[in-house]
């Protein structure tokens, strides 16, 4: 365990450079601890630029049997896992939990004692650690900056999506809609504990009294939430990076498309499906999720050439996508920043991206990919068809603009950089 370092405002200007940043103190914060998502990702990388030029990393976390090790897990909050068979007295007896922590309150209050951060920074935070740890923060003196991986302080359903579709009904307070379209998987039950959830937070205004800045990764999401009434003042862009070094970028054209993520029933997978039919390209479909079994019958009902490739991470991922001419997100929902068109850009491919949500701000028409209108299966086809007759040399050239895109504006020392200086405003 750490000594105390003594009073903050001691070191109140230590954050101010990366060189003078030896003795600075972050403490990151994240439901979890492993690389299960993008959140985790971003969280775990971004922590880890801290760590090489200086900084002094304390996580707190849910304990997890997936955890990296830790010498601070001990401070960590009890598990709560929604996978698991609670019974219904179980499941009743953790809604307050869920809502408001008391435990997570006690135990970073601890943390902070024992370690006297200079500033933290949470990820995602709902349900099983909760906001109630905000507070708690802002009175021991740690600013905060929180990064905003969806739409949650917006939507209590975090993807701003109802069962018929994008849906920005709960604008303005209107919260009864999450209960009368069942928003959070098809439940009134979960819904109805997330409107509760929703309506805690927002007459406690947890997030709004406590809060130094909201990080968002895309500029999208900063105007989806000013348009939702938050002041923009509160907000600082930061998009996600990618570390090049572990890329070796590839300028030879594939052979057909490629998709990589999660098989669920918002990334556009049925109109991606049938465009790859209707263009006669051959199409690779890399990952898991709910919607397999429904996309391997449509692709024998359509007759397209898709290859389900299953789960694939590391070199057996990036290899996967460089024998793809390009990367495709057919996305049918409101994307925040997706790291897969970092990692295709560093990789040297072009990325086909849908025109909804972050998505376009990360593709330059014509040089480093293209885009096309969300759910328009003959829009989608006509893409695919113009990059698969594109001539090699410039396909390759897509694929050399995107890398250096990458390299310029999406690089690590310059995430690093931003958020070093982020953290020094708010000291």
């Amino acid at each position: 365990m750490l000594e105390s370092a003594g009073p903050r405002d001691h070191r109140a200007s230590i954050i101010a450079s990366t060189g003078n940043a030896a003795m600075a103190r972050l403490l990151s914060i994240n439901n979890y601890y492993y690389r299960r998502g993008g959140a985790e990702v971003v969280c775990l990388e971004a922590a880890r630029l801290l760590e090489a030029c200086g900084w002094e990393i304390i996580p707190f976390a849910m304990h997890h049997f997936e955890n990296f090790t830790t010498p601070w897990s001990a401070y960590f909050v009890d598990e709560i896992e929604y996978g698991e068979n609670y019974s219904l007295s179980e499941k009743l007896a953790r809604v307050p939990k869920v809502i408001y922590s008391r435990e997570a309150r006690t135990k970073i209050r601890r943390l902070v004692h024992d370690t006297q951060p200079d500033i933290a920074h949470a990820h995602n935070i709902y349900h099983h650690i909760s906001p109630s740890i905000l507070g708690a923060l802002k009175s021991e003196g740690i600013p905060i900056a929180l990064t905003l991986h969806d739409l949650k302080l917006a939507c209590p359903a975090y993807k701003m999506l109802a069962p018929d579709g994008i849906c920005e009904r709960c604008n303005k307070g209107r919260i009864w809609n999450l209960l009368r379209h069942k928003c959070v998987k098809s439940s009134f039950a979960l819904s109805a504990v997330i409107a509760l959830e929703t309506v805690v937070h927002r007459l406690l205004r947890l997030y709004e009294r406590h809060v130094g800045r909201f990080v968002v990764p895309s500029r999208f999401y900063l105007e989806k939430f000013v348009q939702w009434g938050w002041d923009r003042d509160r907000f600082a862009y930061i998009p996600n990076f990618v570390n090049v070094d572990r890329f070796n970028a590839d300028y030879s054209p594939g052979d057909g498309f490629v998709y990589a993520g999660r098989l669920g029933p918002e990334k556009g997978l049925q109109t991606l499906v049938r465009a790859a039919a209707l263009a006669s390209v051959r199409l690779r479909v890399i990952g898991t999720g709910p919607e397999e079994p429904f996309l391997r019958a449509l692709s024998a009902e359509t007759g397209a050439d898709v290859e389900f490739l299953g789960y694939r991470t590391g070199e057996a991922l990036h290899a996967a996508i460089q024998a793809s001419r390009a990367l495709v997100l057919p996305s049918e929902w409101y994307e925040n920043a997706p790291i897969s068109v970092l990692e295709a850009y560093a990789l040297g491919r072009p990325v086909l991206g849908a025109q909804i949500g972050g998505i376009p701000e990360l593709i330059k028409p014509g040089e480093t990919g293209a885009t096309f209108e969300s759910g328009d299966v003959e829009a989608l086809a006509e893409v695919l068809r113009l990059l698969s007759d594109l001539k090699p040399g410039l396909t390759a050239e897509m694929g050399r603009a995107g890398r250096l895109w990458v390299e310029e504006e999406f690089s690590a020392s310059r995430h690093r950089d931003n958020l070093i200086s982020l953290y020094t405003e708010l000291r």
